[in-house]
């Protein structure tokens, strides 16, 4: 039986190899075939376009030197590009001190939790301490009390008791 649903479980897994095949492949070449079909067909071709277009006029053909020749234009245009440089340098040093007064505030506040969470750890530490300190004497003191216990039943014993 074991052969036998070996055999089916081969056979279903080369149809599902073939099908997936033809799903992946079978678009292309259906439209590979339909195209060469069509190439064979001449009366719905179109001729080859044929452009005579100019090229686009570039800027530096419409403006070539536009006042690189007046020295007043090129002084002005230099201060705009220093103003402008002096700007983006200002504005870039206020975000670095933004950023470094956001890491203060943050630090400062990671400070401030940490210091709480010490004190609380060192109250949890000083309770565990108490805890385990009266634990220890509270087992002490039932090692003590079994002894009497036992040393009280033992007399009763050899006086003539017999236990529960």
């Amino acid at each position: 039986m074991s052969r036998r649903s070996g055999t089916c479980l081969r056979c279903c897994l080369v149809v599902f190899a073939v099908v997936s095949a033809l799903a992946v492949c079978g678009p292309a070449l259906y439209w590979r075939f339909k195209k060469g079909i069509r190439l064979g067909d001449h009366k719905n071709s179109c001729a080859p376009c044929v452009c005579d277009c100019p090229p686009p006029l570039s800027l530096l053909k419409i403006a070539p030197d536009c006042g690189s020749n007046d020295p007043d234009l090129k002084q002005e245009m230099e201060k705009q590009f220093v103003d402008l440089l002096t700007e983006e340098l200002k504005l870039q040093e206020a975000v670095a001190q933004e950023h470094s007064r956001h890491m203060n505030v943050t630090f400062a506040e990671a400070k401030r939790i940490a210091t709480q969470y010490q004190k609380e750890a060192e109250k949890c530490n000083a309770a565990t301490e108490t805890c385990e300190g009266a634990r220890e004497r509270a087992e002490a003191l039932l090692i003590k009390e079994r002894k009497v216990t036992l040393t009280w039943e033992r007399r009763a014993r050899q006086m003539g008791w017999e236990g529960e």
